[in-house]
């Protein structure tokens, strides 16, 4: 009896699990919307300081969705356009996103060498850690812990996100206190860098 009881627990735990993910397909058929800035499948967007959305990791789309939708996280381009979204559509469309390819980008030869030795070993003098250790060595982020994918990520997009989280303007979501920290240590040059050598990523 116990050993039916504990199967049926986890089988009702595992179907909440499952219904809890998103649904690709159910998550196109509402991305249509999203193409008019982002591009097809959310990833060659329309201006270089608007991001690419595909594969960024599902944990963390579906987080920033629901930041954007209650207005915790503020973007003037999207006021209003998750008003009628449920939690699952939302879900929908993180999961439609993160199966899409991430076109690498080119990164600015010049800063290659300076974003490098940022996005792998930091910066000990200034307190900046290595970017990698969140969002992984090749850029492919850990879905898991909800860190997105920096890997092909447009530069102008990555240097204004970074400037905002130094300039406390992007302050919203589980894990914007640690972002906030580190890109206050950084100066210019080094989000310049860094953001151009993560866009090259691969």
């Amino acid at each position: 009896m116990k050993k039916l009881i504990a199967g049926v627990v986890l089988g009702v735990g595992l179907t909440a699990m499952a219904h809890g993910a998103g649904d690709p397909e159910a998550g196109e058929a509402n991305a249509q919307v999203c193409a008019g800035c982002h591009g097809a499948g959310g990833a060659e967007p329309i201006a270089a300081n608007y991001p690419k959305l595909s594969g960024l990791g599902e944990k963390y789309l579906h987080q920033q969705l629901r930041l954007i939708k209650s207005q915790d996280r503020m973007i003037a381009s999207m006021t209003g356009l998750l008003d009628n979204s449920s939690d699952q559509d939302l879900q929908d469309l993180a999961a439609y996103f993160n199966e899409q390819s991430m076109p690498i980008g080119q990164a600015d030869p010049e800063l290659v060498d300076q974003g490098r030795a940022l996005y792998r070993g930091g910066n000990m003098a200034s307190g900046v850690p290595a970017c990698a250790g969140c969002h992984s060595p090749n850029g492919s982020g850990i879905e898991a812990a909800g860190y997105p994918r920096l890997s092909g990520q447009n530069a102008e997009y990555v240097a204004k996100q970074l400037t905002e989280y130094r300039d406390g303007e992007r302050d919203a979501g589980q894990n914007a206190s640690i972002m906030m920290d580190v890109a206050a240590k950084l100066t210019d040059q080094e989000i310049k860098a860094v953001a151009s050598y993560v866009s090259g990523l691969n």
